[in-house]
């Protein structure tokens, strides 16, 4: 149960970090909802061909994407946090707010029953929705849905990333498990593989 709680905090922080950077501009000037903000500096059109150099059509960022990763990912982070909620209050754990149940869940202090653990164990399994490869999937193409192909924006997002799973460490109180640093690798390797496929494209 353990692992499957870290990898819902360490994907919500990375996708927060890899947020934030654009919604702050919205902020600033004034953006009504919170969608707005998030899609204020990448949501742009193709640049034409007499205001570039290559003159190639540049991919634009889609908000519809996102929006629908971000739907899913809370649906799939309440689920997640019920079933452990509901394993806490069998036991006469009582905890306020998602901060105090990943440092439960981090310390250890605590039993899980047989059907808990089935469905952590399908979770993080290799094909599961908190997996090593669904996670990292999720986190590069939410990545690539906010910067477009823009490759400079690319690269924001990959320290993003890596912000996100330092706030999650520090979320968990202490270093995460190894399936949360898989993650992290796994997610490290889809941005150098896409900058890779830059480079020969140039050459």
């Amino acid at each position: 149960m353990e692992l499957n709680g870290v990898n819902s905090v360490a994907v919500a922080q990375s996708s927060g970090a890899v947020a934030s950077k654009y919604s702050s501009k919205a902020e600033k000037n004034g953006s009504s909802t919170a969608e707005k903000a998030i899609y204020s500096d990448v949501a742009a059109t193709y640049e034409s061909s007499q205001n570039s150099n290559t003159g190639n059509l540049r991919k634009v960022a889609n908000p519809e994407l996102v929006a629908q990763m971000k739907a899913d990912l809370q649906n799939r982070q309440a689920q997640m946090q019920s079933l452990v909620t509901d394993m806490f209050k069998k036991q006469g754990i009582t905890i306020g707010n998602a901060s105090e149940m990943w440092k439960h869940l981090a310390s250890g202090n605590f039993t899980v029953d047989e059907e808990t653990i089935k469905k952590a164990k399908e979770d993080i399994s290799e094909d599961g929705y908190w997996g090593v490869k669904k996670t990292s999937e999720r986190i590069f193409s939410f990545a690539q849905a906010l910067a477009g192909d823009d490759e400079e924006a690319m690269k924001k997002m990959q320290k993003a990333v890596e912000k996100g799973f330092k706030l999650a460490t520090k979320e968990w109180g202490k270093d995460l498990p190894s399936i949360s640093k898989d993650t992290l690798d796994a997610v490290n390797k889809k941005f150098d593989d896409y900058f890779n496929s830059k480079k020969e494209t140039i050459q």
